[in-house]
């Protein structure tokens, strides 16, 4: 019986270490790590023999930095000198215009106010002339002088919490809801002591006329296109006690303590012994024709024309 023998031919695997599966750990154990340092330090030791040091080129980078700014430094200071000059020359000629245009404002001012008072003259004369012994009563009425006597004082203010802003659900009746007192409101107040016998009003130290108008822009009051600042002090000349009982009990008078009662604004009236009322400030004329050889004053002809 013959044995088979093994075909020497064929070449045999090796056989599997029994660490193959940790061959990082293996790779550790066979090289060391000392390896890597000296092959970092023989860089580093290179970099020092071909280049310069970190620190000294550090050092080489923020001494041209310096440099660089005192440079940008010292250009600027020597452009400002240099256009110092220019500066100061600019604005001495600005100041001078300046003076100049304000110079020529006050001539013109005292142009005007010589004007107005040319004007202001005519017209007295002329309510002398055509109103007789009624000039006091017309210029009274026309606000064109200063009045003085006894009156009434009405001080109308705001609430303490008033809103700023209105369209309240009974602003469609004529009442404002929102604690502000109104143009409406100073309206009702004026005309209401007009009717009850005032012969002067002023709001606010503006006089009216029959002329003047009060409205309303935004929050604000007008009279005459001047807006007025709460608390409106009313100043109304005639016969005081009078005048103030017979305010209150109008129908414009109950309006205000309405507007007090349920609203929160708030209202002062006193009688007053003596009161200042100024002029108004300009009169619109209407209708004028021109005079016969009309006064001049700084060369400005007066009463030439209509207005």
């Amino acid at each position: 019986m013959s044995q088979q023998r093994p075909d020497r031919s064929t070449p045999r695997k090796p056989a599997a270490r029994p660490d193959a599966s940790m061959s990082l750990l293996t790779n550790v154990m066979d090289h060391s790590l000392d390896d890597g340092y000296a092959e970092a330090a023989a860089r580093k030791s290179a970099a020092g023999v071909s280049g310069l040091p970190r620190t000294l080129r550090a050092k080489l980078g923020l001494a041209t930095g310096l440099v660089l700014a005192a440079v940008v430094v010292t250009v600027g200071a020597a452009q400002a000198r240099i256009s110092a000059p220019t500066l100061a020359k600019e604005r001495e000629e600005l100041i001078h215009r300046i003076q100049k245009g304000t110079s020529a404002a006050d001539t013109q001012q005292k142009r005007v106010d010589a004007t107005r008072d040319a004007v202001s003259r005519m017209q007295h004369e002329a309510l002398k002339t055509h109103g007789g012994d009624k000039v006091d009563l017309l210029a009274l009425l026309s606000g064109s002088t200063e009045v003085t006597g006894p009156g009434v004082k009405l001080v109308v203010d705001d609430a303490k919490d008033a809103e700023s802003t209105g369209g309240g659900p009974r602003e469609s009746s004529g009442f404002s809801d929102t604690g502000r007192v109104r143009d409406r409101d100073m309206q009702r107040v004026v005309n209401g002591l007009w009717e009850s016998g005032a012969e002067a009003v002023s709001v606010n130290g503006q006089r009216l006329t029959s002329l003047s108008a009060i409205r309303a822009a935004g929050d604000a009051i007008l009279v005459d296109n001047k807006p007025l600042v709460p608390p409106y002090t009313v100043l109304a000349v005639g016969d005081g006690q009078r005048l103030s009982t017979a305010f209150q009990t109008s129908a414009d008078g109950q309006y205000l303590r309405v507007l007090q009662e349920n609203y929160g604004v708030r209202t002062k009236i006193s009688a007053e012994g003596e009161l200042t009322l100024p002029p108004a400030p300009s009169l619109t004329v209407r209708t004028a024709k021109p005079q016969a050889g009309a006064a001049k004053a700084d060369g400005a002809d007066i009463g030439k024309g209509t207005s």
